[in-house]
């Protein structure tokens, strides 16, 4: 039967995000990481951010985790994805995104030609909450300050908010992700100026997996943006 182009490259996209997905539970190690030449402003603008967050007191987020979680991939990216909080396997490496989440994350970059070698990737929140459970309000309010100059100094042209915590963060809580995903909002972040994405988090793409249609037409969207600003 004959397929068009779309429907060849939505079951590639498919075959891509569920290929071995569900089976393997290890997480991804990313422990040897390639090493980026950064400006020194830059690095140590990253670095001075992170200690910053180190050195926060009377927070029980830090209290009961084990790692930070900065960031992940190329700070010298223009294109940077940010999510809710680490998970068990996160908090373990101290890296975002890489247990399972983190898998589903890598497939849908690759079916853009994206990797964590071309992207930024962080978290709203830097400390796992216990049981993997939802940030509060008082958490992500603690926390923003800290997201917001994390992105001012990445300076990314393209922010992909990673489901609906990272959106009502940056974005407001009076919107849902099933009205705001898939469009593009122009916002500042002190002197960066962005495009800015919401699309569902992986976490939730895993649970609900009829979302995945969706969630590739927000992908198209980036990679169609990607190649409109010469990224």
């Amino acid at each position: 039967m004959f397929k068009n182009k779309s429907s060849v490259k939505l079951i590639n996209y498919y075959n891509l995000i569920n290929h071995n997905l569900i089976y393997n539970n290890k997480a991804i190690n990313r422990y040897k990481k390639d090493k980026f030449e950064l400006a020194e402003n830059k690095a140590k603008s990253l670095e001075q951010l992170k200690k910053t967050i180190e050195n926060l007191k009377n927070c029980d987020l830090k209290n009961h985790a084990n790692n930070i979680v900065f960031g992940d991939g190329n700070p010298k990216s223009r294109i940077m994805l940010i999510g809710e909080a680490p998970g068990a396997n996160e908090d373990q490496e101290g890296l975002p995104f890489v247990g399972r989440a983190g898998m589903l994350l890598d497939k849908m970059l690759a079916a853009i030609n994206l990797d964590r070698k071309k992207v930024y990737i962080s978290n709203i929140i830097n400390y796992r909450p216990p049981e993997n459970r939802r940030p509060t309000e008082g958490e992500i309010k603690r926390y923003l300050p800290f997201i917001s100059k994390h992105i001012e100094i990445i300076n990314p042209k393209i922010i992909v908010l990673l489901g609906s915590t990272a959106m009502n963060a940056l974005i407001g809580n009076d919107v849902v992700i099933s009205k705001m995903r898939g469009k593009w909002i122009e916002k500042r972040f002190g002197n960066c100026k962005a495009c800015v994405i919401i699309t569902f988090h992986p976490a939730f793409l895993m649970r609900q997996p009829a979302q995945k249609k969706m969630a590739w037409i927000d992908l198209k969207m980036i990679r169609d943006k990607k190649t409109k600003l010469k990224i």
